[in-house]
C-alpha cells in the first residue's frame, strides 16, 4: 500500500510539502482545512510540540469548531494523527483539545487513498471514519466512484460529505443512494443540492429499499402523464416548467391527483387550452378553502350556484323609486273628468 509521507526536514524556517499532497489532496479540501493543515505542518518542530486548537483558531482568526472540522476531516483523510484531550464544546459536541507531535517521530504518515483500510483504534473521538468494516468501506468506495460517473465529475468534499449523510445519518444503502442519483442525473439534476432535497423527501416518506423509491418515482412519473393527458398533451414528457408546478400542487399544496385532475378539466372547459398558470390558481383558491376532497369541491359548487341564484332572483325584482324616475321630471296635473266629458258633448 502507498505510503505518503511529509516531513519537515529541511532548514528551520522552511516547510516542506509535498506535491502529491497538492495534486491529490488539498484540491480536493475545504480552503480554511488546507489552512490548518499548513499551520499543523509548519509548527511540527515547535519546541513546545503542541498547538491548542484555541491557538490555531486565533492565528486563523476562525471559531475553535471550524478548527475541530478541519482536524477530524485530515483524519478521515488519513493525513495526520492526534492525541485526545477531550473537553465541552457548544452543542455538545466534543473534540479533541490539542495536536500532539509523535515524541519518537517528527512525520505524519498517510495513506494515499482516504477510504483504506486502516486500525480504527480511536472510537470514542467525534467524526471519525463511520465505516468500520472492510465490507462498508469498499462498498463506501465503490458509491463514490458510481457517483462521480453519474455527475460526471470528480467529488469535491462537500459533495463526498452529502453522500456520507446519506449512508450514516439517513442509513440510506449503497444501492438507494447509487438509485437516488441514477434517477436525479436522469431527469436533468447533477446538482448536489438537489439531489439532497429528493434524499429527504424519501427518507420522509420511509422510502428505504430501492424497490420503495421506483414505486415512488413510477407513480409520480404516472401523475405527470395523467396531468398532461388532461390537458390533452400527448407525445413528450413534461417541460421543467412543468414539473416545477406538479411538484408544488403535489408536494407544497398536499393535493391528491384526483383534485389536479379536476382542476385541469375546468381550466379546458373556461380557456379552452392548457394553462398551468390558470390551474394554479384554480387550486390556490381551493387551498385557500381548505379543500381536501373532491366532495368539499361539490360544497364549494352548491354554495356557488345558491348564491348566483339569489343575486338573479334580487336582480329580477323591480326597482320602484318614483322620485329618480325619468318620465317623473314634471310637476303633476289633476283632472276634472266630468267637466271635460260635457265640454266635448257640447261640442
Amino acid at each position: 500500500m502507498k505510503k505518503l509521507t511529509l516531513t519537515n526536514y529541511a532548514q528551520g524556517n522552511t516547510t516542506v510539502l509535498e506535491n502529491e499532497f497538492i495534486d491529490h489532496h488539498m484540491v480536493k479540501a475545504n480552503g480554511e482545512y488546507v489552512k490548518v493543515y499548513l499551520l499543523l505542518l509548519r509548527h511540527m518542530n515547535e519546541p513546545s510540540g503542541m498547538l491548542s486548537v484555541s491557538e490555531i483558531a486565533d492565528k486563523l482568526e476562525c471559531t475553535e469548531k471550524d478548527v475541530v472540522r478541519a482536524l477530524n476531516y485530515w483524519k478521515k483523510q488519513r493525513l495526520l494523527d492526534y492525541c485526545e484531550d477531550f473537553e465541552e464544546l457548544p452543542a455538545s459536541e466534543s473534540a479533541p483539545a490539542s495536536y500532539r507531535k509523535n515524541a519518537a517521530s517528527d512525520e505524519i504518515t498517510a495513506d494515499s487513498s482516504p477510504l483504506q483500510d486502516v486500525q480504527d483504534d480511536s472510537a470514542s473521538v467525534p467524526n471519525i471514519q463511520q465505516y468500520r468494516s472492510r465490507k462498508e468501506r469498499k462498498e463506501f468506495k465503490e458509491l463514490l466512484f458510481v457517483a462521480e460517473q453519474y455527475l460526471g465529475k470528480t467529488l469535491s468534499s462537500m459533495d463526498i460529505d452529502t453522500i456520507t449523510y446519506f449512508y450514516d445519518t439517513l442509513h440510506m444503502s449503497a444501492e438507494l443512494i447509487e438509485y437516488l442519483i441514477e434517477y436525479c442525473v436522469e431527469n436533468g439534476h447533477k446538482s448536489m443540492h438537489y439531489i439532497q432535497k429528493v434524499a429527504l423527501s424519501w427518507d420522509d416518506q420511509k422510502i428505504t429499499t430501492v424497490e420503495a423509491a421506483k414505486s415512488s418515482t413510477i407513480l409520480y412519473n404516472k401523475n405527470c402523464y395523467s396531468i398532461l393527458n388532461a390537458y390533452g398533451i400527448k407525445g413528450r414528457a413534461p417541460a421543467t416548467s412543468e414539473i416545477a408546478y406538479i411538484r408544488k400542487w403535489n408536494e407544497e399544496y398536499g393535493f391528491a391527483l384526483d383534485i389536479i385532475l379536476e382542476a385541469c378539466n375546468r381550466t379546458m372547459n373556461t380557456i379552452h387550452q392548457p394553462n398551468f398558470e390558470y390551474t394554479d390558481t384554480i387550486l390556490k383558491n381551493w387551498l385557500g378553502k381548505n379543500v381536501h376532497y373532491l366532495k368539499d369541491i361539490e360544497a364549494l359548487d352548491a354554495d356557488y350556484l345558491r348564491e348566483k341564484e339569489r343575486k338573479k332572483k334580487q336582480a329580477a325584482k323591480p326597482a320602484i323609486n318614483t322620485k329618480n324616475n325619468k318620465f317623473n321630471n314634471f310637476d303633476g296635473r289633476s283632472y276634472d273628468m266630468d267637466d271635460l266629458e260635457r265640454k266635448l258633448v257640447q261640442q
